[in-house]
């Protein structure tokens, strides 16, 4: 059986694929997805659609994850999410928290500051 951090660790990789389906595919059914500011979206429908509606104009994306640690059901990241969005680079410092169930994302809360995301994109 793969670890919480390994599952986690393939999620975030799987980014790179840009995948809308298989991103919401590491989520519960009853999986939550709140990426701060916004408001949480809870289905593992209801995130695939957020995905895809929000990566629509990303023709790139590569995380390097810079810390990756897991205490039980709960796995932290810290990462560096680089990205082309609309043909501008954006280079987005993020903090993840997953709460992990049976091997899939219960709940995942990624913080960042939507300023930055905000300036890059002009």
């Amino acid at each position: 059986m793969d670890t919480n951090l390994e599952i986690v660790g393939r999620f975030l990789a799987a980014w790179s694929r840009l995948d809308a389906a298989e991103l919401a595919s590491y989520f519960t059914e009853d999986g939550v997805y709140h990426n701060m500011p916004m408001a949480p979206v809870a289905g593992r429908t209801a995130i695939e659609e957020m995905i895809r509606g929000f990566t629509a104009n990303w023709s790139a994306t590569d995380w390097e994850i810079r810390h990756l640690v897991a205490e039980g059901d709960v796995v932290f990241s810290e990462r560096i999410d680089r990205s082309v969005v609309g043909g501008k680079r954006v280079e987005l410092p993020c903090a993840g928290v997953f709460e992990m169930r049976s091997g899939k994302i219960a709940v995942w809360r990624d913080y960042f500051d939507l300023a930055t995301y905000t300036r890059a994109l002009g």
